[in-house]
């Protein structure tokens, strides 16, 4: 543990969260460990934590958390979209549900605190179709009633950067603790990692006592970039983890006095980050259906590829949800510009890892860092679902550099999203109502975008046109 940031509370309970006594068995840890606070959380549709802080009695007493429905009808900066209804004004109360299985300490909280994720529901008690947590959950009921179980493994990109108070002035790399600023092109040095050692042993401790478990963690090409690999699981447990990762991260670079940022494309000139997703399925027996018996990928595995190619276009806007995230899927910047596949082959969007049959995985490298967990891991597997119950095809594996073959991501969030508003076999597959409003406010962040003009403009327009 790092002396210099000693941990709150550095241990999470483990709660059987289906059996009868779970509030018990949380009221007795709680108790015991002097727990003062709870955070009631859930992630809005951008993936900001939101929610309520009470105290722990508090939250002992009284079922029934609320939260006015506007929270998911606002975009990324604050404001709302005036385009999903009446309910914009009305503003209904929604229901927040412990899901006490996902009772995490808050260990950078100055008073001794847990965080319970919460699932949302309308009066009535049917859950809400645009929470995010449940958009995951119904993606992966559908696998279940076919008897199928994905497995995911998010790799997680992310820059540590200097303060910026000024979003008008361009970001800066940090300085290490030799005293020197970060540069790029250093991907997998060891020295460049030890130059955050302190942010990263901090990061390791909040993990630890948040119960999260970390794979490995990487200095990627860019100046201070790093990754973090997650283990394989669950898709909603992943997706909690990632969730609760990028909070957990920033919290540990302010306390050692640096900002960390998940931004696509933070810098023109350096690479972006990306949240690359490892999927699989198993059948009821636990295995992994992408191989035959002989070891061989199977059909299900051209199948799930098969989707991803045919209806991952329409999905981008779930995985690439900001304006900024199409500055990094370009041409020559070691990020996909189409869905071509091929194996052990990273400059194609879609890539099979080599591996053995029982591991055998299909590897998305759209998604980026920015996007939402919940909704990057529902766009994903909902494409592989539709591959897999439509039967399709997969294009011809590609063996050679995909960066210099014909794009077929869309090129703007504009273009990304009225793929999503117009494809049927998602919505089918998300809700319609969920896609309704994604789209509804990413239209609204589009026309705010809009109306700023860029340093870029003034300099070549200004005089020139």
């Amino acid at each position: 543990m790092t002396a210099a940031h000693p941990l709150s509370l550095p241990t999470s309970p483990e709660i059987d969260g289906n059996a009868p006594d779970a509030l018990e068995q949380l009221r007795e840890w709680a108790t015991a460990h002097g727990v003062e606070e709870v955070e009631c959380v859930l992630p809005d549709l951008a993936g900001i934590a939101r929610g309520k802080v009470m105290p722990l009695k508090k939250f002992l007493r009284e079922a029934g958390v609320r939260l006015p429905m506007s929270t998911f009808f606002a975009t990324i900066n604050g404001d709302y979209t005036e385009d999903v209804g009446p309910q914009l004004y009305t503003d209904p109360d929604l229901v927040l549900t412990p899901d006490l299985s996902a009772v995490r300490s808050v260990p950078w909280a100055n008073d001794r605190s847990l965080q319970i994720m919460h699932d949302v529901e309308t009066e009535d008690g049917s859950p809400y179709e645009v929470a995010p947590r449940q958009v995951l959950r119904r993606v992966v009921a559908l696998y279940a009633e076919r008897g199928w179980y994905p497995v995911v493994a998010p790799e997680l990109e992310f820059y540590l950067v200097k303060p910026n108070h000024d979003p008008n002035e361009p970001l800066e790399p940090p300085t290490g603790r030799s005293g020197r600023q970060s540069f790029g092109n250093q991907a997998f040095s060891l020295s460049a990692v030890d130059e955050y050692d302190e942010v990263i042993e901090l990061i390791y401790d909040y993990a630890d006592a948040q119960n999260i478990a970390i794979d490995t963690i990487i200095q990627e090409a860019g100046p201070a970039q790093l990754e973090i690999n997650m283990l394989h699981g669950d898709p909603i447990k992943l997706a909690d983890e990632v969730f609760l990762f990028k909070r957990l991260i920033r919290e540990a670079a302010l306390r050692c006095g640096l900002y960390a940022t998940f931004m696509a494309k933070p810098y023109g000139d350096q690479l972006g980050s990306a949240m690359h997703i490892h999927m699989s399925v198993t059948d009821r027996d636990g295995r992994n259906i992408f191989s035959n018996d002989d070891g061989t990928a199977s059909l299900a595995h051209d199948a799930f590829v098969g989707g991803q190619q045919t209806h991952f276009h329409a999905a981008t806007a779930l995985v690439a949800p900001y304006v900024n995230s199409y500055r990094r899927l370009i041409p020559g910047w070691s990020a996909p510009i189409n869905l071509d596949w091929g194996v052990d082959n990273r400059t194609t969007g879609l890539r099979s890892p080599r591996a053995e049959p029982a591991a055998r995985r299909v590897e998305n490298r759209v998604a980026g860092a920015d996007a939402n967990p919940y909704l990057a891991l529902a766009a994903t597997l909902a494409c592989g679902y539709l591959g897999l119950t439509q039967n399709l095809a997969p294009r011809v594996l590609v063996k050679g550099n995909s960066y210099s073959r014909d794009r077929d991501l869309p090129p703007s969030l504009l273009d990304a999203v009225e793929a999503l508003a117009a494809s049927d076999d998602l919505r089918g597959v998300l809700g319609d109502k969920f896609v309704d409003t994604f789209c509804a406010v990413k239209r609204s962040e589009h026309d705010q975008f809009m109306q700023v003009i860029s340093p870029w403009e003034r300099k070549h327009l200004l005089m020139n046109v």
